[in-house]
């Protein structure tokens, strides 16, 4: 179904659960809290999907991606580990974890549009304008996340310094 591999099911289905915790704790917290209970079903869906994607992946983008999100996945939980980097650790956490959320989002629109409906999928060229479109829209959702992220966690290290 939709020509996916077994392997690409278990890729699909491991980071799956990814999309909609990342989305929790953005609605709830504003960013990714890898902290918690939902941090820790995100990393562990990232982590299937990121590993699993070399396994999967036809394109050589989909290995840089695969790559990139494992960098970022592991610098965002592991930095707030690290002493000494005070305040700025909560800034690398959040632009790392969000840039795996967008690492996550873009090749997840791809394949859906690529693949949806089975058989005959709205997308069948990689310039289509739909697909161009909706990755343009990830990369400005993007921006304003992050944009609107640092402005809190600036306005939050104001609150607790005054």
């Amino acid at each position: 179904m939709f020509g996916i591999s077994p392997l690409g099911w278990i890729h699909t289905l491991g980071s799956l659960p990814a999309i909609p915790v990342a989305v929790f704790m953005f609605a709830r917290y504003g960013r990714i809290v890898p902290r918690s209970l939902p941090g820790l079903i995100y990393f562990i869906a990232m982590l299937i999907g990121a590993v699993t994607v070399f396994l999967v992946a036809h394109e050589p983008a989909g290995y840089v991606i695969g790559a990139v999100t494992l960098v970022l996945l592991l610098a965002g939980y592991g930095v707030g580990h690290l002493r000494g980097l005070g305040r700025a650790a909560r800034y690398i956490e959040t632009v790392c974890l969000s840039l795996t959320a967008f690492l996550l989002m873009l090749p997840t629109v791809t394949e859906v549009l690529r693949r949806v409906p089975d058989g005959h999928p709205l997308v069948t060229d990689l310039k289509s304008p739909l697909l161009l479109g909706s990755q343009g829209s990830l990369l400005i959702i993007l921006i304003v996340g992050l944009t609107a992220q640092i402005v809190h966690l600036r306005r939050q290290g104001r609150i607790a310094a005054g």
